[in-house]
């Protein structure tokens, strides 16, 4: 399985930026899905997931209102479109399917987002 994400760069804050993450060797359309990222220094932490349907979508408080998950099943994809950007933002932001313990995933590359004030 792989996750190939994209689409980070740096931007002021109160910008827009939209992440993909395309993902092969896995049936995605049967996947829950999920965005994490990992601020510097920091642990690793889940910011939104999506179930198989799009009817059943967490955020995490830190980024709920201005974020949002979606999926196209046809194109094995992934993405989160950022807005309102905030400093504390800044993190590599990485795409995954749950998984239960000791049989995850490995994570892809991710793809870094800096924010600048």
């Amino acid at each position: 399985v792989r996750f190939v994400e994209s689409g980070g760069g740096l931007v002021y804050s109160g910008g827009s930026l939209r992440l993909s993450c395309v993902v092969s060797g896995l049936d995605f359309r049967r996947y829950t899905m999920d965005w994490w990222r990992q601020p510097p220094g920091q642990e690793r932490d889940l910011i939104a997931r999506t179930s198989q349907e799009e009817d059943r979508i967490y955020y995490d408080s830190s980024v709920k209102g201005r974020f949002t998950i979606s999926r196209d099943d046809s194109k094995n994809t992934l993405y989160l479109q950022m807005t309102a950007l905030k400093t504390n933002d800044t993190a590599v932001y990485y795409c995954s399917s749950p998984r239960p313990a000791g049989q995850e995933f490995r994570w892809g590359q991710g793809t870094r987002v800096t924010v600048f004030s």
